[in-house]
């Protein structure tokens, strides 16, 4: 019998879509590698994506990696981009400290990985150096992603804000509507296209459909995520139909 890993991930409360496009993912891999996955979560209140809510929501992380660590996790996930990026630039890299010593703490070591800290690193894997990124936020907290992604050595040639307020509603966004959006954009010179700078906004669906039309990689901040579970996790970060990243081109 193979033992299976057990992912973990920290989500808002409102959050539906990490715990299908990871386990999504990971299932796909399931069909040309040997290893299993089994899937756990722990919840941050959040509704509205708002900075004050975000900030508050991120004072309970700490209690979801304590938590986590009980079922003795594998890799731990804190699947809230901007709920990092509206703490300040670098956060990704204080949060991933902490918790990682919270669930050392409680005798359940488990490496912890943010999926801004993934953006960022899997950006820098592909040699990214000028991007394009679409995100669902209201223009002030987009403006403080593109910042954070700016701070790290990235050039932001253009992005677009949805500006979709309700957490519920971001998931509830139509992927089929990503291409048409990537096509108003201006990808002259983009190395990299983030067709989802948020872990509650589909994209899986249409990720190969995009990178077709724009002959460009495209990542998104659940495709990072998958691909930081997977070095954790010391295996091959390789995922049929998830994009350029797991596509085997980068190890």
């Amino acid at each position: 019998m193979i033992k299976p890993y057990r992912i973990g991930q920290i989500v808002p409360s409102s959050n539906t879509t990490m715990e299908t496009e990871i386990p999504a993912m990971l299932t796909a891999r399931q069909l040309i590698r040997p290893e299993r996955f089994t899937f756990h979560s722990s919840r941050m209140r959040m509704k509205q994506v708002r900075k004050e809510e975000l900030a508050a929501m991120d004072g309970e992380s700490d209690r979801c990696a304590v938590e986590l660590s009980d079922a003795r996790v594998d890799v731990l996930g804190y699947a809230c981009l901007v709920a990092i990026m509206a703490m300040g630039l670098g956060y990704h890299r204080k949060s991933e400290q902490r918790l990682t010593r919270a669930t050392a703490e409680n005798d359940g070591n488990a490496p912890v990985i943010t999926s801004a800290g993934a953006l960022i690193d899997g950006l820098k894997v592909m040699g990214a150096k000028k991007i394009a990124i679409v995100a669902p936020y209201m223009k002030p907290l987009t403006e403080l992603v593109v910042d954070y992604i700016r701070a790290e050595g990235f050039e932001v040639v253009d992005w677009r804000a949805l500006e979709i307020p309700d957490n519920l509603e971001v998931a509830r966004h139509d992927p089929a509507n990503l291409p048409a959006i990537v096509s108003s954009m201006n990808l002259e010179g983009v190395d990299v296209i983030v067709l989802s700078a948020c872990v509650q906004m589909q994209s899986l669906p249409v990720v190969a459909q995009v990178e077709a039309q724009t002959g460009k990689p495209v990542l998104t901040a659940a495709i990072a995520t998958t691909y930081a579970m997977l070095k954790a996790l010391n295996l091959e970060p390789i995922v049929p139909g998830a994009g350029a990243l797991l596509s085997g081109a980068y190890k």
